[in-house]
């Protein structure tokens, strides 16, 4: 090799070696943990610093700001949008002014490095206390103080002197989170050193177990609390929530993961999807979005919607925007998936939570309402017909319909949890609200005719006997049926998820719900027997209709959401109640469903506006 080229090659490592090590400190999640850990110390030490206005102290803030620009420069391209703020901080810092400030801005930093590295900022498994223990009397206890205390010779040589685990002011101020990114990474400018040989299970271990040292023996059982919350909670803010009383439980019994598992799984598989996209296997990273989707999500997501519906309604979004940027190979996706991890995370804090007698009552009320407002205006609609028409006989059919979709509602609930996960439940609620579509579209048709024949009046009893065969036996049970299907299956997979909280509100929940809708079915059968047959009609028409319309665009949502339909996005409202969607592959069918009718009126009326002119220039 010539020496022109030797000086070439070497011009050109140089040249790559800091791009090659921005791109691994941007990849690397322990430059952004670092990071963050570093603008944690700072939030919660600066205005103490500032107040005691200690030389040391302050030039102990001023060591963690600087460290705090190197690592922002590690991040490289993602990290140049934060150095801005960190050199407005640093300045402040430097001048020991705005202790308030600082710490607010330092708590704001946090928060958006944490959605912009797509961070977890708890433990994937429930932490092991007596691991923790172990690994504590080995590495931390020589300078803490077995008993955390920090009460030992060697404390009394060290500036500043190691943190007293059993103080209250101390322990206020810090998370387990906090204390997971200390021990990985230790204190800059101070004895307290990283383990970075640690595995991150391990550090979560001992993370955990400092908070259990000041408490006492738990006597009883814990209220539920999420990994996600507990990992992200001072001592002083679990007391708020939950009680001093149960603070010693919540701090020494590690919660059952069952309800965060799902969570955890997907947020895996996103994470999955993100390492692939960054690859360039963007299919791998479609088809990674979805299994997190239906695998960890879905399972998951009737309880996540009964106690935070704007919630779920946000995470239905982002994986759709993902899995879309996926598709497109769009270079957005890393930013779409690391919102995708904040939502599942805030959704993690969430699944600990558990809501009173009361508000599951409540709920179930008004899903029971919700849920079978539609399917009882129009069963309601139908008996009021059969009413009208003198045919009550045929009343039987269409309870017979509807008392069929709620057994179906009941097989549901029973086996939902097996047979109702994943694709099975999207794919469910897709297809049987395109067959509901179908037959609210026969049945207008149905009554439309049944308006328009001019004799029907006269001969009303005749012709509804006729009209009235097997075949339309057939048409009333299914437009019952189908009418109620999608609605029953629905509520009794959203009960499910309540009945987590309080089977006894549930059926309390259900037992007013019943009352509810069957003063609803009475009025509507009531008013609807007193309509004029023509009114009656007409008003049942444009109903049939436009439950059709709103079932259309939920059914085809659905099926989006396990890949069948192209996702099409497009600037538009989303109103999920009456099935609304901003995605051309909903509103076009959506809008066609609409205009077909309303253009068919409109040319019935010119015909019938033609008849008349002819007819009066002929008597004329």
């Amino acid at each position: 090799m010539s020496v022109k080229r030797t000086a070439l090659l070497l011009l050109s490592l140089l040249f790559l070696a800091p791009l090659a090590h921005a791109q691994e400190g941007e990849s690397d999640p322990r430059t952004w943990h670092r990071l963050v850990g570093i603008l944690q110390y700072l939030q919660a030490d600066y205005p103490a610093a500032v107040e005691s206005q200690s030389d040391f102290e302050l030039a102990e803030q001023r060591s963690f700001i600087a460290e705090a620009n190197e690592a922002a420069r590690e991040l490289g391209r993602k990290g140049e949008t934060f150095v801005a703020r960190l050199e407005a901080i640093q300045q402040r810092v430097d001048k020991a002014e705005d202790p308030e400030g600082v710490s607010r801005d330092c708590g704001e930093l946090v928060e958006d490095l944490v959605l912009a590295g797509g961070l977890a900022r708890s433990p994937r498994v429930a932490p092991d206390l007596e691991l923790g223990a172990k690994l504590y009397q080995e590495s931390c206890a020589a300078c803490h103080g077995v008993d955390g205390k920090a009460q030992v010779p060697i404390a009394e040589t060290m500036e500043p002197r190691p943190a007293n685990f059993q103080d209250p002011d101390v322990m206020s101020g810090i998370t387990p989170y906090k204390a997971f990114n200390t021990t990985g990474f230790g204190v800059p400018g101070t004895p307290m050193p990283g383990f970075p040989t640690l595995t991150e299970q391990e550090r979560w271990s001992v993370a955990f177990y400092l908070f259990t040292l000041r408490q006492p023996p738990c006597e009883g059982t814990p209220p539920r609390a999420s990994l996600e919350k507990l990992a992200n909670a001072t001592d002083t803010e679990l007391v708020q929530a939950h009680g001093q009383e149960n603070l010693a439980c919540l701090r020494r019994k590690m919660p059952d993961v069952d309800e965060e598992r799902g969570l955890l799984v997907t947020r895996e598989h996103v994470e999955q999807a993100l390492q692939l996209a960054s690859t360039g296997d963007m299919l791998g990273a479609r088809n990674a979005l979805l299994d997190a989707y239906l695998k960890g999500l879905e399972p998951v997501e009737v309880t996540l919607q009964a106690r935070n519906p704007d919630l779920v309604l946000k995470l239905e979004k982002a994986f759709l925007s993902t899995r879309l940027a996926a598709e497109n190979k769009s270079p957005h996706i890393q930013d779409e998936g690391r919102v995708l991890l904040s939502l599942l995370d805030e959704a993690r804090r969430d699944s600990g939570d558990t809501m009173s007698f009361l508000s599951v009552i409540w709920l179930t009320l008004l899903i029971l309402v919700r849920e079978g407002f539609e399917a009882s205006i129009i069963i309601a609609a139908l008996l009021a017909m059969l009413r009208k028409m003198q045919a009550p006989e045929y009343a039987r059919v269409v309870h017979a319909g509807w008392v069929s979709a709620l057994g179906v509602g009941a097989l549901a609930f029973i086996f939902g949890r097996h047979l109702m996960n994943g694709a099975n439940r999207e794919m469910l609620e897709g297809f049987a609200g395109l067959l509901a579509v179908f037959m609210l579209l026969y049945a207008a048709l149905w009554l439309n005719a049944r308006s328009n024949m001019s004799k029907f009046m006269g001969e009303l009893r005749e012709k509804m006997k006729g009209a009235l065969g097997r075949g339309s036996m057939a048409g009333l049970f299914a437009i019952a049926f189908t009418s109620a299907l999608r609605e029953s299956v629905e509520t009794a997979i959203f009960l499910q998820g309540l009945a987590l909280d309080s089977a006894t509100g549930v059926m309390w929940g259900c037992a007013l719900g019943v009352v509810a809708i069957t003063v609803l079915v009475i009025f509507v059968n009531r008013v609807g027997y007193k309509l004029p047959m023509k009114t009656l009609f007409k008003a049942s028409t444009v109903l049939l209709v436009a439950t059709a319309v709103m079932l259309l665009g939920k059914a085809l949502h659905a099926l989006q959401e396990v890949a069948l339909v192209p996702i099409k996005p497009i600037p538009f409202v989303t109103i999920d109640l009456l099935g609304i969607y901003p995605d051309a592959m909903s509103l076009i069918p959506q809008g066609v469903l609409t205009a077909v009718p309303i253009a068919l009126v409109l040319i019935k009326r010119r015909r019938e506006n033609s008849a008349r002119l002819a007819d009066a220039s002929s008597q004329g």
